[in-house]
């Protein structure tokens, strides 16, 4: 039976894993997106978590509203990365900084 101290020591697992993936990844930018991504799911497995909990509707909204803003986010950064690839031939987030206008 999950109850709610589980639930969120999940969340704050994903959480943490998301973190260290950005800071422990310093070179690939798909990995830092995944990683943005897997703590934009963290948090709403939360919302999702506590609004089952507290049986409201309002914190599942916000999550699906979350992963919608999440998902657009995703798209547009890899329509971004796919640019940068065609005009650098390498994905390396050191080489970033020439990019600047």
């Amino acid at each position: 039976m999950l109850n709610l101290t589980n639930c969120i020591s999940l969340s704050f697992l994903l959480f943490l894993v998301g973190v260290l993936g950005i800071f422990l990844n310093k070179k690939n930018i798909l990995l830092m997106l995944m990683s943005l991504e897997i703590i934009f799911l963290s948090i709403s497995f939360n919302w999702i978590f506590s609004s089952i909990y507290l049986d409201d509707i309002s914190g599942q909204i916000f999550a699906l509203l979350v992963l919608t803003v999440a998902a657009a986010e995703s798209s547009i950064g890899l329509a971004i990365l796919v640019i940068y690839y065609r005009i650098r031939t390498t994905i390396t987030v050191e080489l970033m900084n020439l990019t600047k206008g």
